[in-house]
């Protein structure tokens, strides 16, 4: 007697078989090959995805050192006072910015170029237990309050100076390479992963190209940056 199969359950069976091997293909490679491989926009996609849910990467950290006098003169008497501050400074970018409209890809010379968003400098973060202070003392300084305020000029004069040196374009140029060098690598190695071994990716940025040194400044109100060191100095004694 012959033995027989109702449609509906064909069909079943054949959309089991189908399920699975998509599962197997796509664990062996085989799937790939047969929808056209990996396909590169949705591989990008998922990184940019990844890349902002990290909200900011810190792509470069300088350290300068400040070197400032103020001098003040009062009923023929004068004062001098020298700071010497270190300080570090973060050189970051907001990856929230990212929007997919800056991630294209070129499948002709594949390509992936990604539009950054312009580096953000933070800090400077100043520190006070290696700060060095000294100076003339004299009648003035004996008779006035006169070396606190000379000591609070030069504090807001260091760390306007830490910011200026951070600003340089030297700086600003070490900190656009390690910065792209960052979100290359990022973006290329999930395509490498994936197999596509012969793509490349450029991150630029919008300034690139042109004489204009604009970058965001988030540095820290001298008043600020001031307090916090002394917060943190205050933390490190107890």
């Amino acid at each position: 007697m012959e033995s027989r199969l109702n449609k509906p359950l064909v069909f079943a069976m054949i959309a089991v078989a189908l399920v699975l091997g998509i599962i197997v293909g796509t664990s062996t490679g085989i799937a790939d090959r047969l929808f056209g491989g990996p396909n590169p926009k949705t591989i990008a996609t998922a990184s940019l995805e990844s890349m902002r849910a990290q909200n900011r990467l810190i792509a470069f950290v300088a350290r300068y050192v400040s070197v400032t006098t103020s001098e003040t003169t009062r009923l023929g008497f004068s004062a001098k006072r020298t700071l010497i501050l270190p300080g570090d400074v973060r050189y970051e970018l907001d990856l929230s910015k990212l929007q997919p409209r800056d991630v294209t890809w070129n499948a002709s010379t594949k390509t992936l170029r990604v539009q950054l968003p312009e580096v953000e400098i933070a800090g400077p973060d100043v520190d006070l237990a290696a700060a060095q202070e000294y100076g003339e003392s004299g009648v003035l300084s004996a008779l006035t309050d006169a070396n606190q305020q000379l000591d609070s000029a030069n504090r807001a004069k260091a760390v306007s100076d830490l910011r200026k040196q951070a600003q340089g374009p030297v700086q600003m140029r070490l900190a656009h390479q390690a910065a792209r060098a960052a979100i290359e690598r990022s973006f290329a190695m999930p395509l490498v992963a994936a197999g596509i071994r012969d793509a490349k990716v450029v991150a630029r940025f919008p300034t690139e190209g042109t004489d204009d040194p604009s970058y965001l400044d988030l540095s820290t109100p001298y008043e600020e940056a001031i307090k916090e060191a002394e917060r943190r100095r205050a933390q490190g004694q107890k």
